[in-house]
């Protein structure tokens, strides 16, 4: 992929290095900053507030009873022998003081207290036995992309100009270009998170918050990252209420209010995730993280969720569909999933559907094949640049509208370069490293004098 070379030395000599015209950059809750450090966005090598080295070998699990966050954690300090204990992750400091943790029995055996703000006094974060606690910052504005994001719409860019003079050729090699540099950085956290977790972890951890699409990918990710799928694989057929319980979605025990087919499956659900409820109630996700308004009705979390819970079940037919590299052999097992109650209804509140309706999308599927599949491939060695730059966009959103706007306005062949997945990628990344960090309003941004001595 030589288009992403030549792609990232025209973002590095172009950088800009000013304010972002939108600066209302949204803060990230302390779940989804904890969901960030366990995939491993923050990177695995850190120097602590004292000046150590320090090494996460190994990110633990996350903490089913109370204490920190994350248990069987393993860190290296300065290069030494490993050591194993839990990890806790606060947004201050403090918190280990002001939550009580140096006096808490199940924090004792604590290695690394990482948090994101630091106070102007120091704060020494001792156990019960006055052993102090590795810490670690992190910084939110490292991290390189978000869960979601909203950018206001914008009027046409200056680079509308000189990109209205360019053929149609060269056009489809600049956005092949910001494509395959995206689609490489894709792999580079794919590979990061199998580092980290494995393969099957990475990947169902990836494909779980593709199903949570930008709504609740953050919550699909904290359930994935809660129920590791070697943990649900091991749960025979508790799996799937498991992820309910754990989703909030069972809470309450009255099914005088579920009707006919739906009662006799919430009862089942319930009956399962019942033995388990008291060990895990800690890791219930909280209801406000769920976005169930304004999602269309075929893409309710609680029919991903069923979709998650089918995909855990037929984990061995989907490494055998991957093993043979292709988009097709992937399509097909996705479109193939079947659940027998949410193949025929949208919510646990629905009628019965009167049509059967698929599992899984084609417009979700292509998602997971765009943004999970092809890049491991990409990652694994494979050349896959073939079969992604065809696959054709199922569906816009407002920040591709956006990018499209400023880069093209009015330009007649505008809808030429969003018909791929891989053109639409190619330009959201141009427009987040050049739209979104100019803060002249087009006036001083250096892409459009770049476009001008792109051959």
């Amino acid at each position: 992929m030589l288009l992403a070379h030549r792609y990232a030395e025209l973002r590095a000599s172009a950088r800009v290095h000013e304010r972002a015209l939108f600066p209302a950059r949204r803060t990230p809750s302390e779940l989804e900053l904890q969901a960030r450090w366990f995939a491993g966005d923050f990177g695995r090598q850190f120097r602590s507030v004292a000046g150590e080295d320090v090494e996460i070998v190994q990110f633990g699990t996350w903490n089913r009873a109370a204490g920190p966050d994350f248990s069987d954690a393993v860190v290296r300090l300065n290069s030494g022998d490993p050591i194993r204990g839990a990890i806790e992750f606060d947004l201050a400091d403090r918190s280990w003081e002001t939550h009580g943790h140096s006096t808490n029995a199940t924090f004792d055996d604590a290695v690394l207290h990482v948090f994101v703000q630091q106070s102007n006094r120091t704060f020494f974060t001792r156990t019960r036995s006055n052993r102090n606690v590795t810490q670690v910052r992190v910084d939110p504005e490292t991290l390189p992309d978000s869960f979601s994001a909203n950018v206001p719409l914008a009027r046409p860019g200056r680079c509308q100009a000189p990109l209205k003079d360019l053929s149609e050729e060269q056009l489809r090699c600049i956005l092949d270009a910001a494509s395959q540099f995206r689609l490489q950085r894709k792999a580079a956290r794919l590979r990061n998170i199998v580092e980290n977790h494995g393969r099957d972890e990475a990947l169902f951890q990836e494909i779980a918050a593709a199903l949570g699409y930008k709504e609740n990918k953050l919550a699909f990710t904290l359930l994935a990252q809660r129920l590791p799928l070697g943990f649900l694989r091991k749960q025979g057929e508790d799996a799937e209420a498991l992820l309910f319980g754990l989703a909030g979605f069972l809470g309450a025990p009255d099914l005088g209010v579920y009707a006919g087919e739906t009662r006799g499956y919430v009862r089942k659900l319930w009956d399962r995730w019942w033995p388990h409820r008291a060990g895990m109630q800690r890791l219930v996700l909280p209801a406000t993280l769920w976005r169930l308004s304004g999602t269309r009705p075929l893409n309710h979390p609680q029919r991903r969720l069923a979709a998650l819970a089918a995909l855990t079940k037929a984990w061995p037919s989907l490494l055998r569909s991957l093993a043979q590299k292709t988009a097709k052999s992937a399509q097909e097992f996705f479109l193939n999933l079947r659940h027998p109650f949410w193949n025929f209804h949208y919510t646990l509140a629905s009628e019965p559907a009167s049509t059967e309706m698929a599992l899984i999308g084609e417009s979700r599927v292509a998602d997971i094949l765009a943004n999970v599949l092809l890049p491991l491939f990409l990652a694994e060695g494979h050349d896959i640049w073939t079969a992604y730059e065809i696959l054709p966009a199922r569906l816009s959103n407002r920040r591709l509208e956006t990018g499209a706007t400023r880069l093209f306005g009015g330009d007649p062949r505008r809808p030429l370069f969003t018909k791929t997945i891989a053109h639409q990628q190619g330009l959201l990344q141009i427009y987040e490293d050049f739209c979104l960090q100019d803060n002249s309003d087009c006036a001083q941004c250096p892409f459009p004098e770049q476009m001008l001595k792109w051959k």
